[in-house]
């Protein structure tokens, strides 16, 4: 399969094969007017299998804290006039804000709206969240 590069724009790779339409869906890339496209389960050397969302836009900015969230190990590459002129490696972000929301039905963020949900890393191992304000994890 032959899929064309970009001139400018995003091209998120090294995605977690299989996680390409949760990416998708986390940073709202159908709400975009420009061309998107996903490729799933394109051969790897280093991950057997990855999955890649290109997106011909290059003024769209990508929330890195929800990717980092949703795979850590995922790249992004910044294209401008056919070159690679920015790699971002996204990693778990220490803090989350408005990426996840509170299970908990009496924290303040699921009785207040408007409250930002923010939320801590607690443990890097297991990628385990804690509530800001009431310490309810989350993975």
């Amino acid at each position: 399969m032959n899929i064309d590069g970009i001139t400018s724009g995003v091209v998120i790779d090294h995605i977690t094969a299989g996680k390409a339409m949760q990416v998708y869906r986390y940073l709202h890339l159908d709400q975009l007017e420009c061309p998107v496209a996903i490729i799933k389960n394109v051969k790897s050397t280093r991950m057997g299998k990855k999955d890649i969302i290109k997106i011909d836009d290059a003024t769209f900015d990508i929330d890195l804290d929800a990717l980092g969230y949703l795979d850590p190990g995922a790249t992004v590459n910044i294209i401008r006039d056919g070159v690679i002129v920015e790699k971002k490696h996204v990693e778990l972000p220490e803090r989350l804000t408005n990426v996840i929301r509170c299970k908990n039905p009496r924290c303040i963020t699921t009785v207040e709206p408007g409250i930002d949900q923010i939320f801590l890393l607690t443990s890097k191992e297991e990628r385990l969240y804690s509530c800001a304000y009431c310490d309810t994890e989350r993975k």
